[in-house]
């Protein structure tokens, strides 16, 4: 099952745990109550998220003249994709990393590190760019926006359960205990799917970026380098930003149990899908 399917099937599943919780946790009115807040919410976040992950990355609009170079590999691939060339800007990073951000085609960003540029050959780099245009192409934002709103409000019914005691909306009779152990445990599976959708779009991103430049090694090779960077000079980041990047600024380190818990898939799962490009 290809990354774009099980995305979706992951959408689906997080839909029906939000219709099978608004029944039982808050009936009809509390679902709708919860969905309009979390649409709201996740809305705003939706429309201003590019200006707050540029700000907090400390982002500066990249000087067209001093990488002329990256400006045009930017342009080409931009072409290719059939999308509007994104505004670009440049972090002070030590750490090789890049993310891409905004609504969509017409309104998107891409940001690469200082210590990116230093790291990866010329080649790698386009690899990195193509992937996060692949981002921009594949309307990543929205999807992963769509995900956060049904994450929102499972998380938003299960506390709606938990301050009423247990007690449920349209349902009687209903066992408070066991309620109360689906308030608590539904809304880390939703966050779980979440993680897992993002994985997804990462492994989508990927295909389509090396599917762009007419291979996956290059790219490939620019995950590693830049995971291998991340391990040397890990950063702190919000969660909510460390997603974007094409690789986890955090370092990734875990074991087998974390990559549950990661937004990212693991590097050697990328670079072995990424091999097999031609």
């Amino acid at each position: 099952m290809n990354s774009v399917l099980k995305t979706f099937l992951l959408l689906g599943i997080l839909s029906v745990i939000v219709i099978t919780m608004g029944r039982i946790f808050g009936g009809t009115t509390g679902m709708y109550m919860a969905f309009g807040f979390a649409l709201l919410l996740n809305g705003g976040m939706y429309f201003f998220s590019e200006k707050l992950a540029l700000k907090m990355s400390r982002a500066v609009p990249m000087d067209k003249s001093k990488y002329p170079e990256l400006y045009q590999m930017v342009e080409e691939l931009a072409r290719k994709m059939k999308i509007p060339m994104p505004k670009l800007y440049i972090t002070p990073d030590k750490q090789a990393n890049a993310f891409a951000t905004g609504r969509g085609p017409g309104h998107a960003s891409i940001a690469v590190t200082e210590g990116i540029l230093q790291v990866l050959s010329k080649n790698e780099l386009r690899g990195v760019l193509a992937h996060e245009l692949a981002h921009v192409k594949n309307r990543d934002v929205l999807i992963a926006t769509i995900a956060a709103v049904l994450a929102s409000v499972i998380s938003f019914l299960a506390n709606m359960s938990l301050f009423s005691g247990g007690q449920s909306g349209d349902e009687e009779g209903a066992n408070p205990l066991v309620m109360i152990g689906a308030a608590l445990l539904i809304p880390i599976a939703a966050s779980l799917i979440q993680m897992a959708i993002s994985r997804q779009r990462e492994f989508g991103a990927d295909y389509t970026g090396a599917k762009t430049i007419g291979s996956g090694q290059e790219l490939a090779k620019a995950l590693v380098a830049i995971h291998d960077t991340a391990r040397r000079h890990p950063k702190e980041s919000n969660p909510a930003l460390s997603s974007l990047y094409i690789g986890d600024p955090t370092g990734g380190l875990g074991g087998k149990m974390m990559k549950l818990l990661s937004t990212h898939p693991p590097v050697e799962e990328r670079v072995k899908r990424l091999q097999a490009i031609q």
